[in-house]
């Protein structure tokens, strides 16, 4: 099993680490500390010797972090995790605050009179603590950057990962490295600068077609570059993770250091040197600004032509996808015949995984499987453990959301099934949530609109009913890289303009705290649309889903549904007959058959 089920939260543990960290804070003459759940590549997951804010607090979840102040400790999450963080701190030493409502610069403000706060600049970007300090102006509030506190104060600190970098199929990326390379290198010296920094590990898998194995779930490496706008590329990576076959593969263009000489190769370049604030560790930035190399702010290069997918990365994720889809559909089959308090959560979980691993392609599963049952599928990002988990009740709601990581794509699919009879209550949110999604799925658009202009799309049935949920309705994925993927996603801090090739979730959902949770979600493509008959506008844009799962009817309240709404759940259910029905046999087969007969 590539998924365990202990429980890693210590809240228990949150008090007495704090009062070193405190002790370690008053040594150092600081008033506050900061500490993220970030490493230096600014990755959503993060190494175990990077988890810092979870060996602090308990937390653990994919994003937030803490503020500690001598008599407060605030630990921020956004609503995802509003809920979870209750159960895994200790809430008489760590308040929960409600972010990105409640900016950290105003709660440093109404909780500090005055003093320094440290802050680790390997952990934190330009952007980030131009945002802190922008809001702490006029204030007695400093920032300081100084040495991770956290670190001082672990004393069994796992070691940095070491794992190995294999060789990317270039039939599948759809262009060679080099190739890469030199398109990149050509803007640099179009725009007159010199060099980039590259420090997001997926920008430099997917530039140099290699992957990783330094953290679970995500295949990248962890490593940092330098582009030249020549085209050749210095990479900062331990010797010890590349082979013979990799060396080869990179060739002469592509210089390998120590990842020690990071620092020393940057005060090496003349510049003009391009950083993105959005991602680069401002430790970066000083080291340049120190040694004097002009240094000029724009995007990494790699990550709008990584978010725009090559006919190849497209072609073959849809194969991973049907794949995936099969596979699901096989576990769908055997859930349906497992009667109400015969299952747990676990089970749900070391199942979908078995029918994964059956297809003798799954390389890891993309992330922890979600398999979070009544009450449980209320926490967006339910991680059952053997502490937490339930066995499925009648009646209960069971949100299912997990996916691959295959040579060919990266899967992400959720789907909200009942445990025996569902009520109306719970039809009803399940059918507003698929109305959402259909819309979305359905939706045609003029070139140049981002994820904030169509969010809305899956939330308006909800609104209808004074419902929402609290997250975005969907992320960027990539082919066989993380499963959250920037900078494009569908949400209301989406600025980015969604293109052709661009890989996205459509997941709307509703969350009953303490009751039922629902989401349904398929992965889409953003692709030209075909003129419609009439039309007097050219260039538009629609999606094109590419995960076909049987949506389940049993929790569909049809008398809801307009007929369009009904025609494309028919239409998607075809699909899903013709694309996945050729992988299946008996039972399974007999399964998708039933589950995809027309409304």
């Amino acid at each position: 099993m590539f998924q365990t089920f202990q429980d890693t939260a210590s809240p228990e543990q949150g008090p007495p680490r704090l009062a070193a960290l405190r002790e370690a804070m008053a040594s150092e003459g600081l008033a506050g500390f900061l500490v993220p759940r970030a490493d230096a590549h600014q990755g959503e997951y993060v190494a175990p010797c990077d988890d810092r804010l979870a060996w602090l607090t308990g937390f653990t979840g994919s994003a937030g972090f803490c503020i500690a102040l001598a008599d407060k400790a605030g630990v921020f999450v956004d609503g995802r995790y509003r809920a979870q963080v209750k159960t895994q701190v200790d809430t008489a030493h760590f308040t929960p605050v409600d972010w990105p409502e409640v900016k950290p610069a105003q709660w440093l403000r109404d909780n500090l009179d005055s003093g320094e706060v440290g802050f680790d600049a390997w952990l934190y970007t330009p952007e980030q603590i131009d945002a802190l300090e922008k809001g702490l102006a006029g204030s007695d509030i400093r920032l300081r950057p100084c040495d991770n506190l956290i670190d001082r104060i672990w004393p069994d600190r796992p070691a940095p990962p070491q794992g190995a970098i294999r060789v990317y199929p270039e039939e599948l990326a759809g262009e060679t490295q080099g190739e890469k390379r030199a398109r990149l290198a050509a803007g640099l010296k179009d725009a007159g600068q010199e060099a980039a920094v590259l420090t997001l590990p997926d920008s430099i898998a997917w530039l140099l077609n290699i992957r990783g194995s330094d953290i679970p779930r995500n295949p990248v490496p962890h490593a940092f570059a330098v582009l030249h706008d020549t085209g050749q590329l210095t990479l900062y990576v331990d010797a010890e993770k590349l082979d013979d076959e990799v060396r080869a593969h990179l060739g002469d263009e592509v210089l390998i250091r120590p990842a020690n000489a990071f620092g020393p190769g940057l005060n090496s370049l003349t510049g003009p040197v391009r950083l993105d604030r959005s991602s680069v560790p401002l430790w970066v930035a000083k080291q340049l600004e120190e040694a004097g190399v002009p240094l000029v702010w724009g995007d990494d290069p790699c990550i709008l032509p990584k978010a725009r997918k090559t006919q190849a990365e497209i072609a073959a994720t849809r194969t991973a996808h049907i794949r995936d889809g099969a596979a699901l559909c096989q576990f769908l089959a055997w859930y349906d015949d497992q009667p109400p308090g015969t299952i747990t959560e676990i089970d749900v979980a070391t199942k979908l995984e078995v029918e994964r691993r059956a297809t003798n392609e799954l390389l890891d599963i993309s992330f922890d499987t979600i398999a979070g049952s009544g009450p449980h599928g209320a926490l967006a990002h339910y991680r059952v453990t053997e502490k937490t988990n339930r066995t499925l009740e009648d009646g209960d709601l069971l949100v299912l959301d997990g996916g691959g990581q295959y040579v060919d794509g990266t899967t992400d699919i959720t789907r909200t099934l009942p445990v025996g009879t569902p009520g109306p209550d719970e039809r009803a949110a399940f059918t507003r949530v698929l109305q959402g999604m259909i819309a979305m799925s359905r939706v045609r658009w003029p070139r140049g609109l981002a994820g904030r202009d169509l969010d809305v799309l899956a939330r308006y049935p909800l609104w209808l009913a004074d419902q929402d949920y609290a997250h975005g309705t969907g992320h960027g994925v990539g082919v066989h890289l993380c499963v959250h993927e920037g900078p494009q996603r569908l949400s209301r801090a989406g600025e980015v303009a969604l293109e052709p090739g661009m890989i996205v979730s459509n997941e709307p959902g509703y969350y009953r705290e303490g009751a039922f949770g629902i989401r349904i979600e398929n992965l889409v493509v953003v692709t030209e649309a075909e003129p419609l008959p009439g039309g007097d506008q050219t260039g538009k844009l629609c999606f094109e889903t590419i995960s076909f799962v049987p949506i389940d009817r049993r929790l569909i309240d049809t008398d809801m549904l307009t007929d369009a709404e009904k025609d494309w759940l028919n239409a998607y259910h075809a699909q899903c007959l013709e694309k996945i029905g050729p992988r299946l046999t008996g039972p399974a087969r007999d399964w998708l058959e039933a589950a995809t007969a027309p409304l």
